[in-house]
């Protein structure tokens, strides 16, 4: 039986890593074929006072952050930031990979008996 639960632990590390390791490869390649930005990208006419002052009389501060905070998550799909984000979401998925596969301890033996719950006595 021991062999059984060992060999269940290498699987559920092995499932862990191999996500990892596919993942954070797929994240090198990523930032390895990315193109550099150009000083064009960085010089929009999204970003001159003028236009955030326009946004901000038009619908506010709240509108200004809003469009940020939305050009800050399209640009994490895009570029370097994609090769970034992907090696984020693969630690992501192995932690919750291997937290999903890891097997809840047994029940205690009073509650498997139909004792007294774990909670304590019913009022």
């Amino acid at each position: 039986m021991h062999e059984l639960i060992r060999s269940a632990q290498e699987r559920r590390n092995a499932v862990a890593a191999a996500l990892l390791v596919a993942g954070l490869l797929a994240a090198c390649v990523l930032y390895v074929r990315a193109s550099r930005p150009g000083a064009d990208a960085e010089e929009r006419a999204d970003d001159s006072k003028v236009y955030l002052r326009q946004m901000e009389v038009y619908g506010g501060t709240a509108n200004v952050l809003a469009s940020e905070l939305r050009e800050w998550f399209a640009g994490l799909w895009t570029g370097r930031s994609l090769a970034y984000t992907v090696a984020f979401l693969s630690l992501v998925v192995a932690a919750v990979a291997r937290l999903v596969l890891t097997p809840l301890p047994p029940l205690p033996p009073a509650a498997e008996s139909g004792g007294e719950r774990p909670g304590g006595p019913e009022p």
